[in-house]
């Protein structure tokens, strides 16, 4: 049981394990690859920051995965799609009904989360016209959140959140949530919502209330 809670609580960060071992058997490729004979922060933030996102676009990949199972082929609803950024790292974004959600690594240090809607041509998604090419619009009722690494007594690197330790799976679920309510069909949830009005409306006169 013991060693079961020790396994889940390094679920991806036995590296350094696997290279203590190996430096126990060839003691001379430790000081050659200088394993564990220094310390650079940089490195660290480095690859916590990809980490941190891969873990978080493995998590949001099943919430879709189970979402999506709902929508029976699009029929019901637009299924929510899981696209890399290409020369990132692990850079990636979500996608639905022209919407995006950018999580990005800009900086050292930094993770940036940021919705934008996509447009095509002079016609933008939202019918107005901006004119150019390609681009991309941010939400304005959706600015732009960071979240920050700092490093512990103890080399370990954990990432915050207006002062406050996030984890991946936080930060997936609740941007996950966002991303399905800001991204969802306005115009087919009317549709819907007035096909079922008709509905009760008829079945109402066929019990004979007035309307």
């Amino acid at each position: 049981m013991k060693m079961a809670r020790f396994q889940e609580d390094l679920p991806s960060q036995q590296t350094w394990l696997h290279d203590l071992a190996r430096a126990e058997v060839h003691p001379d490729a430790e000081k050659l690859l200088e394993l564990g004979s220094s310390y650079d922060p940089q490195q660290l933030v480095e690859e916590s920051a990809i980490q941190f996102l891969t873990e978080l676009r493995e998590i949001a990949s099943e919430f879709a995965r189970v979402f999506n199972s709902y929508s029976e082929t699009g029929s019901k609803f637009q299924e929510v799609k899981i696209y890399g950024i290409a020369q990132s790292a692990a850079d990636f974004m979500l996608f639905r009904n022209q919407i995006k959600l950018i999580f990005s690594n800009p900086s050292q240090g930094l993770l940036q989360i940021s919705f934008s809607q996509h447009q095509r041509g002079s016609l933008a998604v939202d019918g107005q016209d901006h004119g150019g090419n390609e681009s991309l619009r941010l939400n304005s009722n959706s600015p732009l959140q960071e979240i920050l690494a700092q490093i512990g007594p103890f080399r370990d690197v954990y990432w915050t959140f207006q002062g406050e330790k996030v984890t991946p799976s936080q930060v997936a679920k609740f941007h996950f949530i966002e991303f399905v309510r800001l991204s969802r069909d306005k115009k087919k949830l009317r549709r819907g919502n007035q096909v079922l009005m008709d509905q009760i409306k008829a079945l109402l006169e066929q019990k004979g209330f007035d309307l």
